[in-house]
């Protein structure tokens, strides 16, 4: 890394001052809220999108979950540095987590690439950072303790941000953050607890465990048990037989060798829709029962691939397939992904990902985090996105920029409140609007 003085990154602050990256205000082109959510409810399953509204308005930080596409034409109005990077796209507190890796090894990482796309370093960040200023809010905290998590945040991705520049690259790359090592590091006793509790937790989530969950018993064949409109069978697995082997064909030809021989010794027993999260609610998302010879349950999750909400504002994505976007986004910005990811085509030629369902996955429960949890886990988050930066983009430029002061940590934690109070007021007029019937919501 070339010393500060000559650093790219420190002659873009003529251009673009890091407390400019404080600043908010609105473009008068940004449309009504009513209009942004018409938008983003388009092709969905319509009989979900009451499901998705009413999920969106039980707080400001479930509205925030699931209205990145607001928030992106918003940032694309705002200074940045040009600098590009893999974006997340909806990089909240919610999309990071543990999982296990092939080795069987658990890790946190983030864990959700559906808008990930090339886009500015700064979008990235400056959405994490008003997450944690929601859910901060969220959990009756103090104002300024809400403001302290972005700028630990922030202050957490610039110091790893200049170390991670400093690594050999194949280090970089093969780093991982292990939980059994951030469990053997962490100094405060209320990490180590919640650490060590969802370390237990994840163990016990095997494939297993989620069969006698979901499943039941007919004519002494297992299928996916209804429960709608959450989980329901959206077609007949016999009449549609031919439709679903082709699209795992397809999919089997986008994984490794290896894996693709794993993945055809499994036979599919059924198919189900299921309603997840907030955002994603609407599209078609579904779990499939595969089964081998020794009837030992493979689950997998299947995901419709839309359009990154990032590509109206940024470059077009190279792949001509979403599911293939997704994929190796994914790949590109995780330490470790599960092994049977990959992506398919299906009915009218919609892109779909697929993946392990519940793989010894790890949700973090943010609405019980106090201050002390909060703000580690802030910073872990913080590490983490700037390793996926340092690894797909100009690592030392941005380090040059940031600099060693906490200018832009200060700054990213203004602009988190600001638009953390915007959210708030997107919020209020989203409730209003289903109040007036204007929008149709149920909450379940």
């Amino acid at each position: 890394m070339a010393p500060i003085s000559d650093n790219p990154g420190k002659k873009i602050r003529d251009k673009v001052p890091r407390t400019s990256q404080g600043d908010f205000s609105l473009s008068p082109k940004r449309p009504t809220i009513l209009q942004a959510i018409e938008a983003s409810n388009y092709d969905r399953v319509t009989d979900l999108i009451p499901i998705r509204c009413g999920r969106m308005s039980t707080s400001p930080f479930a509205f925030y979950r699931g209205t990145a596409d607001i928030m992106a034409h918003d940032l694309s109005f705002l200074p940045h540095t040009s600098l590009q990077v893999q974006a997340m796209g909806d990089c909240h507190l919610m999309n990071f987590g543990g999982f296990a890796t092939p080795e069987r090894n658990l890790i946190f990482d983030a864990n959700d690439f559906d808008e990930t796309l090339p886009a500015p370093w700064e979008w990235d960040i400056k959405r994490l950072a008003t997450s944690f200023v929601l859910a901060a809010r969220h959990n009756n905290m103090r104002e300024t303790d809400a403001r302290q998590m972005a700028i630990d945040m922030a202050s957490a991705y610039r110091l790893a941000m200049a170390e991670y520049v400093q690594m050999n690259t194949l280090d970089l790359w093969y780093m991982k953050f292990e939980m059994q090592d951030l469990l053997n590091k962490a100094r405060s006793e209320k990490v180590k607890t919640v650490l060590k509790d969802a370390m237990d937790k994840a163990q016990k989530s095997t494939p297993e465990k989620a069969f006698y969950k979901i499943t039941q018993s007919v004519l002494g064949s297992f299928e996916i048990l209804d429960q709608h409109p959450l989980i329901y069978h959206p077609i007949d697995l016999v009449k549609q037989k031919k439709m679903v082997q082709d699209f795992l064909n397809f999919y089997m030809n986008t994984l490794q060798a290896d894996r693709r021989f794993l993945f055809s010794q499994y036979r599919i027993i059924d198919i189900a829709l299921k309603v997840v999260g907030v955002g994603s609610v609407g599209t078609r998302c579904l779990v499939a029962l595969m089964m081998n010879a020794k009837d030992e349950p493979l689950f997998m999750q299947i995901k419709e691939a839309r359009t990154s909400v990032l590509e109206a504002y940024t470059s077009k994505s190279k792949h001509k397939h979403n599911g293939e976007r997704i994929v190796q986004g994914q790949r590109l910005v995780q330490a470790a992904s599960d092994m049977f990811l990959g992506w398919s085509t299906g009915e009218e030629g919609r892109h779909f990902y697929l993946r392990q369902l519940r793989d010894r996955k790890i949700a973090p429960d943010v609405e019980h985090f106090d201050k002390d949890v909060m703000a580690a886990y802030a910073g872990l988050c913080g590490k983490i996105l700037a390793r996926a930066h340092a690894k797909t983009g100009p690592g030392d430029v941005i380090s040059g920029y940031l600099g060693k002061a906490d200018v832009m940590d200060q700054a990213i934690g203004k602009f988190a409140v600001t638009y953390a109070d915007q959210t708030e007021k997107d919020y209020a007029e989203f409730v209003k609007a289903i109040k007036a019937g204007k929008i149709k919501a149920e909450v379940m």
